[in-house]
């Protein structure tokens, strides 16, 4: 397990599905209604439900394949920064169904003194609860409800235990564990880190090698804690807990589910990623262990995480040459997965999606597919491939880490983008006549 990307729990089930199955059939166009695209979209996280959402508000056709029996996410923590808010409320999200926590900044503290300092963010406006902490759950419910309620266009179909082994991006076709093929005018992946998708998009296999940085994470019921006023006291937001000397261990914390748990990301050096017997589940006793020298203020919100305790490698893909072939694209973590140090993975899927979305409105047709996915990378690569690269900078370089929490130049271009403003104006200025 590399990117914690499990899905857990009570979710979206082959139960629920049939109906929405149903409600997926439409009649064919009458007279000269124009055509809606046939959308293939591998994996039903973040990323493919956001995708899923774009196309389907434009009347075209989704399917979402997803090999899990359940769609739903891992129990964890997820920073939704404005510029993804900004997206999501383009399509109608209901800021009140991700139970947010306002945002404001971040407080860092020094492992071992405990002291602290609080830092909120340089942008003008952004103190203002524009972005939120949220439970990652939470806001893959409310694209749940985006893809299949009611709305805008045909709700998307869900094929859950739907494994894709196989896909010819020119044809646009993938081929399911069980041998069915299924024909679309467009192919989506967004199948994470370990994508099928992208070995077909790129020509090769490509794989992301170990960073040497792993991670404990758990959420811990808020109604444990206590007097922690170090946790919730002051600015409203994530509390950074950084281990100035000896190597790099960095804990990030924050609220979700409007206060009711506490999010823990605990950041470590790991030698032995490529070890065969390595396991994505550990023990609290592990967790205090590799953390024993900090301040005990901090050890002591630690021991209040359950057992077992998650682990996560944190693996970073290189640059692609390509996101897209044929009438096949890439999109979020299968395109540019990397660290979670500037807390931009979900929100690039989710701008992604939007920008397909204004790219492909209905009308599109079959033949203009491969020239609107040019378009797409041509619009989206250079930013997601920024995240990409500054990510892993700001986590391995010792001169760059915090730099986000720093720097008004790199806060100004995550939050101040808008992506759907973009690629509307890009398509006026390529596609409209």
């Amino acid at each position: 397990m590399s990117r914690g990307r499990k899905r857990i729990g009570t979710g979206f089930s082959k139960k629920r599905q049939a109906g929405v199955v149903s409600m997926s059939l439409m009649s064919p166009p009458q007279g000269n209604a124009p055509l809606p695209l046939k959308v293939s979209v591998v994996g039903a996280g973040i990323g493919g439900l956001s995708v899923a959402i774009a196309l389907r508000r434009n009347g075209h056709l989704v399917e979402v394949f997803e090999a899990a029996e359940i769609a739903t996410e891992v129990g964890a923590g997820i920073g939704m920064q404005v510029n993804a808010l900004r997206v999501l409320e383009h399509w109608g999200m209901r800021r009140g169904n991700l139970k947010g926590v306002q945002y404001d900044g971040i407080m860092t503290f020094d492992a071992r003194t405990g002291e602290g300092l609080a830092r909120r963010w340089l942008v003008s406006g952004m103190d203002q609860g524009q972005s939120l902490l949220c439970h990652r759950r939470d806001v893959h419910d409310e694209l749940l409800r985006l893809a299949v309620g009611e709305g805008d266009g045909v709700p998307v179909k869900l094929r859950l235990g739907n494994k894709i082994v196989e896909c010819d991006p020119e044809r646009g076709t993938v081929t399911l564990k069980d041998g069915e093929t299924i024909h679309a005018d467009l192919v989506v992946g967004a199948d994470g880190l370990r994508s099928v998708i992208r070995s077909h998009v790129v020509g090769a296999t490509v794989t992301a090698p170990a960073t040497g940085l792993s991670c404990f994470r758990s959420l811990i019921d808020a109604s444990k804690l206590g007097e922690m006023e170090w946790l919730t006291e002051g600015l409203s937001g994530a509390r950074s807990i950084i281990a100035k000397e000896g190597e790099y261990r960095l804990i990030f914390v924050y609220p979700c589910r409007n206060g009711q748990f506490i999010n823990v990301v605990a950041i470590y050096k790991d030698p032995h990623q490529d070890d065969p017997d390595w396991l994505a589940t550990g023990t609290r006793e592990e967790l205090l262990e590799t953390f024993n020298d900090i301040h005990p203020k901090f050890l002591a919100l630690l021991a209040l995480a359950d057992n077992p305790v998650l682990r996560w490698q944190l693996r970073v893909l290189p640059v692609l040459d390509t996101w897209v072939r044929g009438r096949t694209a890439l999109l979020g973590d299968a395109a540019h997965a990397t660290l979670p140090t500037l807390g931009q993975g979900a929100a690039m899927a989710i701008e992604e999606a939007g920008a397909l979305g204004c790219l492909l409105p209905l009308g599109t047709r079959r033949e203009d597919v491969p020239s609107r996915l040019e378009a797409y990378q041509t619009l989206r690569k250079s930013r997601g491939d920024y995240v990409n690269r500054e990510s892993l900078a700001q986590g391995i370089e010792p001169s760059k880490r915090g730099l986000y929490f720093r720097s008004p130049e790199v806060q100004s271009y995550l939050f101040q983008h808008d992506a759907i403003k973009d690629a509307k104006a890009y398509y006026e200025k390529h596609f409209v006549l």
